[in-house]
């Protein structure tokens, strides 16, 4: 079958967001500026952390690569995007299509995986304070994230592997503005029913598992807090995990909408429109999550932007 797809298929086109020419320019710049915004918050939050010795953390070393990923998530489905919004012809090669859905699939995976690490960190941290440094050294931290990536960058491949051995022979067309599964699984010729229970298995299996253990972490940690006497310490546990809630909140009811109702339940534009969230605002929203609503993070950014003036002076 891959040497079929290689011979009766060489290429796919995009159809894009919009099929209205007037409106290329305008988005293009608008998703310009998101992307921008996205790589300066995101590689700035990765350099403020490496910089300040107050941010050494645990938590800020899962942030740290949390921005690390949304950075190359972003950057490996919108330059694409932003090019064919200045291109009459939207193609992308066979190969080149699935090469961006292995990258997206590897590191969406892996951005679950970190959150739920990221939630078992404010749990040591709001249920066993006295042995936090203990538990959550930095061998530990190491070892987790290094997992998260093998684990993400392995379910992508068996993923791939599976999808890419379809036969495609019919329309090239893919009515979106990046290579995702679900138009990818319609353009198939192919019985694509064992690949749609298997989509839906894989993307189970990894958001409903992140899932459980960030539900377990905070069902944990609400009962501490409540169990806690002090107003302050109190208000600071759970501005410690607010930021973390609003950002696991927008990236798994997105990924939930998308990947684990029947396809048959959910419209390309609806597809389209939850895309276009996960795939750009979300990637640029993190950073300003977790900047705006984090004393700390202000306070390195005030320190690091008060030696910059001082060097300059």
């Amino acid at each position: 079958m891959p040497g079929e797809n290689l011979t009766v298929m060489s290429e796919f086109i995009l159809l894009g967001f919009t099929d209205s020419p007037e409106l290329q320019v305008p988005f293009f710049l608008v998703f310009l500026i998101i992307y921008l915004i996205t790589i300066v918050g995101n590689l700035g939050m990765i350099v403020l952390v490496k910089v300040d010795p107050q941010l050494h953390t645990p938590m800020y070393f899962f942030l740290s690569n949390l921005s690390w990923i949304d950075f190359c998530y972003s950057s490996n489905i919108t330059p694409k995007a932003l090019g064919n919004f200045l291109s009459e012809r939207k193609a992308i090669s066979f190969a080149g299509c699935f090469v961006q859905m292995y990258f997206f699939i590897a590191l969406a995976s892996t951005e679950f995986i970190i959150f739920g690490l990221m939630a078992f960190d404010r749990y040591v941290a709001i249920c066993n304070p006295l042995l936090y440094t203990t538990i959550m050294s930095q061998r530990l931290c190491l070892k987790m994230v290094a997992g998260a990536y093998v684990a993400g960058f392995l379910n992508s491949v068996i993923h791939t592997s599976f999808i890419s051995s379809l036969s495609f022979c019919h329309s090239n067309v893919i009515d979106h503005f990046f290579c995702e599964v679900p138009p990818l699984l319609k353009l198939s010729c192919s019985d694509t029913h064992l690949s749609e229970t298997f989509v839906f298995i894989c993307a189970g299996v990894n958001m409903l598992g992140s899932l459980l253990v960030i539900l377990s972490s905070y069902t944990y940690i609400l009962s501490t807090i409540l169990r806690t006497r002090s107003f302050d310490g109190r208000r600071k546990a759970f501005s410690t995990c607010a930021s973390h809630l609003t950002a696991v909140t927008l990236f798994y009811g997105t990924g939930l909408f998308i990947y684990l109702p029947p396809s048959s339940n959910v419209s390309q534009e609806q597809n389209k429109i939850v895309s276009i969230f996960y795939t750009f605002f979300i990637p640029m929203l993190n950073p300003l999550i977790y900047s705006l609503r984090n004393k700390e993070v202000k306070g390195a950014l005030k320190r690091a932007l008060g030696q910059k003036k001082n060097v300059l002076t």
